[in-house]
């Protein structure tokens, strides 16, 4: 057992000395990743054009490693290049340099105005990059940062990887990388300083290329020439005060009407502030050798007027403050409020005194209760009126959050006809407005069935507008709730008084719009039902009267009034107690029929007899008639047909129609709840089958539905016994199917004309909902309802601003705006963070068009006399606001350079004296002239044109042997920026490993 153990033991006590450690882990890893990534091999590809870190498109992937437990982030950062640059391509030659030291030395892309620091600095159109995963971890040990660049040296030398390997060291606000290069029998080291403070000898150039060169430590005398790359930026802040032509709105003028685009229907637009805040000019000298200028701590040649490249970018105040914004930020606000009309406005206002009623609510239920006080008492009207007393009674005059002139602007602007109405007395109310002709068919105007809003003349609209504006200037949530009490009360005093609502289109609800929109609409469907019920009523009554009709009238009038007492037994008894208001409100009082239609259905009547499929005795008078058909006549006894006056269907808003679908799909799928669905569904057939049989005595079921279904009526040619081809026709197949609605309504109809059939549409209960429905409405509920409408009235306003700018970026965020609020706003109840999204493209496009009012007037476009010119400077100006930084054409000598020349001389002369300020000649003068920069100097006394430069960088590059006088000549670069916060060098050294 012993001698069998032993082997065992033997196994165990094996120690593997290959167990991989964590560094090594590590550099297998950032080996996987570059393998992955395939940037294993000879990188190649063609020499970077001009411009094309710029234009170019740049990506990154990412990937995490981690050393122990220390996690890294590896991201590659590269220019995206076509495919055909890399394949079929010639093998590059043997002792070619790898594509990034080529790189190094290209001149192209000097300075690009958006790139990774790492492309600015080095001028590397791919690179990979391994960062602390964690934005607070940093690399901070010098021990560490050695320790990742052997990693980073073994990984590249493992892999035979040509692209450059970064590590980032430090915190991460500092921005400092180290890294390296490998190529065949070649190495780039990229090394970096960072000071806070910049010591004396390196803030001009002389300096600079000392430390280059003793950096360089070549061998060589004399040193090949170095290559110098100089960029000044400086900074413009000082905007004179008239450069900025937007006024503030003058809130007192308000209410007189002289607002400068603040009057009531119109938003306000542009901003309060000067949206530009800074204009920085970079002034460039490309190519540059060494010994050709002088730049040292006693005398510099960089001048900036003489730069031959000139190059401006512009930086955008944060967040400025504009007008339009504002305005739909403090509407968007109020959807957000709890609080009830009656709670803000103060519940005093509906107190009960003594024994008088005590809220509004009431006044239907009051009005159906039976009682001995005369009906005329317990109107709504008396009510309202009792309650709007009480209203003033309780607060005070100078309690009202809106003064009594700013509401009667607000309701003669929204009720143009009330003056009318003042001066022509009650008749005016009987022509509508003209806000209800047919609106003009645009682009624009029909943008309100997108949005779902209202359209721009209609009274919705402008209520939205209205009510913005008293949001923002006239006591906030207090005023919206003031000026929407007094819009309710109108509504009622209209609908009492049959006062047609102006600004809203004729005919049924409107289903494109909101559902505030719609409500309005119906009670003016409302209105005009009662008023046409009222004049019916005035003109039966002028008929009866002995002297206004004939004797044949008379007798007309007798038997049809015989009748409608016959009828009215028959209805009694199947009246609801809802439905019932008093016996001459309960049928539509149509207008008389012609006295010779009366004399041809009396002569109908005599001829006809009982026919089939006809309960109806035949000796009724035909009532009802509109006009005969013209073409049709009844089967059977052959007389003309005529089409009847039928009730017209009762309009609906989408809130009804969803109740009503609601109620329907509640009835469930079995046939009685199919049957009872049909029934209800048919309540406008069956008033139309009545009006029918009472127009035209005698007829059939047929003869109805060749007028009312022509389909459901089939015709054939068929031969008769004598030969002759004859038209035969009968009812469709779905119309013969047994006990079919159609057939079961043909039989529950009376001949009834429409004026004494129950109303399909009994307009005081609906006007009353309508009404009740206003009066609850909280200023959170309006607002929501009314949202829509601001946002439509936002679009159209800015789209008016950008038709005088003509800015192409503008133009597609107008059609983002339109297609984003489009999609949100169809549907009821949008989420507030996607109507917050469409403010704020909106509050972006505002800004844009501001900051182009003011380049446009700081760069003096419209003064500018010269049309080239003009042209010139408008290009420009468009170009600043699209592009991140933009080439000044001709640098300081062109139109473009004179103006910012002048505008840096303007600033420099405020800086120096405000004495000189008031003697200084306007921008207009000062654009005429033109000279040399000493001829300038003179005007402008010793004071510089420029400021001292708040940025300096230069790029020194050179070709040498490194490390020894016989190794490879190889490219080395050296960045230098100095601002006022700090200091950087970045250089990028390369040596041969070959030859050293």
């Amino acid at each position: 057992m012993a001698a069998d153990s032993e082997p065992e033991s033997e196994v165990f006590e094996i120690t593997d000395f290959t167990t991989a450690s964590e560094w090594e882990r590590f550099i297998s890893k950032i080996e996987e990743v570059l393998n992955d990534w395939k940037l294993i091999g000879i990188s190649s590809g063609k020499p970077l054009e001009k411009g094309i870190y710029t234009t170019g498109t740049w990506e990154e992937k990412s990937d995490e490693i981690s050393f122990a437990d220390f996690k890294f982030s590896v991201t590659h950062h590269y220019l995206v290049q076509e495919p055909s640059d890399r394949d079929g391509k010639e093998e590059p030659a043997e002792d070619a340099l790898p594509l990034p030291m080529q790189d190094l030395l290209c001149m192209n892309n000097d300075f690009p105005p958006r790139a990774h620091c790492l492309v600015r600095w080095y001028g590397l159109r791919e690179f990979v990059v391994i960062a602390p995963a964690a934005n607070n971890d940093a690399v901070l040990s010098e021990s560490k940062c050695n320790l990742l660049l052997s990693s980073v040296s073994i990984a590249l030398g493992n892999t035979g990887c040509q692209v450059p390997l970064f590590v980032q060291i430090h915190q991460k606000w500092r921005r400092m990388y180290v890294g390296e290069c490998q190529g065949p029998g070649v190495r780039t080291d990229f090394e970096m300083v960072h000071l806070r403070k910049v010591p004396n000898q390196y803030t001009h150039l002389s300096g600079l290329l000392d430390i280059f060169k003793s950096k360089i430590g070549c061998p060589l005398m004399p040193l090949p020439p170095v290559s110098m790359a100089i960029r000044l930026t400086y900074v413009l802040q000082d905007w004179q005060q008239y450069f900025w032509p937007q006024q503030p709105p003058d809130i007192d003028a308000l209410v007189g009407g002289e607002v400068g685009g603040l009057e009531f229907g119109k938003l306000p637009f542009g901003a309060c502030e000067d949206p530009i805040s800074e204009l920085h000019l970079a002034t460039t000298w490309p190519h540059l050798t060494e010994g050709i200028i002088v730049d040292n701590d006693v005398y510099s040649d960089l001048d900036p007027i003489q730069a031959p490249q000139w190059s401006v970018r512009i930086r955008k105040a944060d967040n400025p403050q504009c007008l339009l914004g504002d305005f739909l930020n403090e509407f968007f606000k109020l959807c957000r409020r709890k609080e009830s009309t009656d709670e803000i406005l103060g519940r005093s206002a509906f107190e009960e005194d003594g024994k008088e009623v005590a809220d509004i609510t009431h006044a239907l239920s009051k009005l159906t209760e039976p009682a001995p006080v005369p009906i005329h008492k317990l109107s709504v009207t008396n009510m309202v009126h009792s309650a709007k007393k009480k209203i003033r009674k309780h607060r005070g005059v100078d309690e009202s959050p809106l003064n009594n002139e700013v509401l009667n602007t607000i309701l003669l602007f929204l009720f143009p006809d009330a003056a009318e109405k003042l001066a022509d007395g009650v008749e005016s109310g009987t022509s509508p407005s003209s806000g209800n002709n047919p609106p003009p068919e645009n682009e624009d105007y029909n943008l309100f069935s997108q949005f779902k809003s209202a359209p721009s003349d209609s009274l919705t609209y402008k209520l939205a507008l209205c009510l913005c504006m008293i949001n923002f200037y006239h006591g906030g949530v207090k005023g919206v709730a003031h000026l929407w009490q007094e819009f309710v009360l109108e509504m009622r005093y209209r609908w009492e008084n049959n006062y047609l609502i102006p600004g809203l289109a004729n005919g049924p609800p409107d289903l494109r719009c909101c559902l505030l929109h719609q409500k309005l609409q119906m009670l003016n469907c409302c209105i005009e039902r009662k008023k046409a019920r009222d004049e019916g009523k005035r003109g039966s009554v002028s008929d009866r009267s002995p002297g206004g009709s004939s004797g044949d009238a008379g007798k007309g009038a007798d038997h049809s009034g015989d009748n409608s007492k016959e009828t009215d037994k028959e209805k009694e008894v199947g009246k609801s107690w809802e439905s019932w208001s008093d016996s001459e409100e309960e049928f539509f009082e149509c207008l008389s029929d012609t006295e010779d239609l009366k004399g041809n259905g009396q002569e109908n009547g005599k001829k006809g007899g009982t026919k089939e499929g006809s309960k109806e005795p035949v000796n009724l008078k035909p009532e009802g008639r509109l006009h005969p058909h013209g073409k049709l006549t009844l089967l059977h006894p052959g007389e003309p047909l005529y089409i009847p006056i039928t009730q017209e269907p009762a309009p609906m808003t989408e809130d009804l129609l969803e109740e009503q679908s609601e109620v329907l799909a509640k009835l469930g799928t079995s046939a009685e709840g199919a049957h009872l669905r049909a029934r209800m569904q048919s309540a406008c057939l069956l008033s139309d089958m009545e009006s029918f049989k009472a127009a035209n005595p005698g007829c059939c079921l047929e003869d109805f539905v060749r007028w009312y279904s022509p389909r459901d009526y089939i015709e054939e040619e068929v031969v008769d016994e004598k030969g002759n081809v004859v038209i035969k026709g009968e009812l469709s197949a779905r119309m013969k199917i047994p006990s079919n609605m159609w057939v079961e309504a043909w039989e529950t109809a009376k001949p009834v004309p429409a004026r004494r059939q129950k109303r399909l549409f009994d307009d005081t209960r609906e006007a009353e909902k309508v009404l009740h429905y206003l009066a609850v409405q909280k200023p959170a509920d309006l607002a929501r309802h009314l949202l829509s409408c601001i946002i439509h009235a936002a679009v159209l306003k800015v789209k008016e601003e950008e038709v005088l700018e003509d800015i192409s970026s503008v133009k597609k965020i107008i059609k983002q705006i339109i297609s984003h609020s489009s999609k949100v706003l169809r549907f009821p109840n949008p989420e507030d963070k996607k109507l917050e999204e469409i403010i704020a493209q909106i509050m972006s496009v505002e800004a844009i068009i501001a900051r182009a009012r003011s380049l446009k007037a700081k760069f003096g476009v419209e003064k500018c006399e010269n049309e080239e010119e003009k042209e010139d400077l408008q290009r420009f100006v468009n170009c600043l606001l699209e592009q991140p930084e933009v080439s000044v054409l001709g640098a300081g000598r062109g139109p473009a350079g004179s103006v910012i020349h002048k505008l840096f001389v303007n600033a420099q002369r405020l800086t120096e004296s405000s004495d000189e300020v008031s003697a200084m000649p306007p921008l207009d003068e000062e654009l005429r002239r033109s000279g040399s920069s000493d001829e300038r100097r003179l005007n402008t006394g010793t004071v510089p044109d420029f400021p001292p430069p708040t940025g300096r960088e230069v790029i020194l590059r050179t070709t040498v042997p490194r490390p020894a006088p016989y190794s490879k000549p190889l490219p080395q670069r050296m960045y230098s920026v100095l601002t006022k916060e700090d200091f950087r060098l970045a250089g990028a050294f390369s040596s041969d490993t070959t030859f050293f």
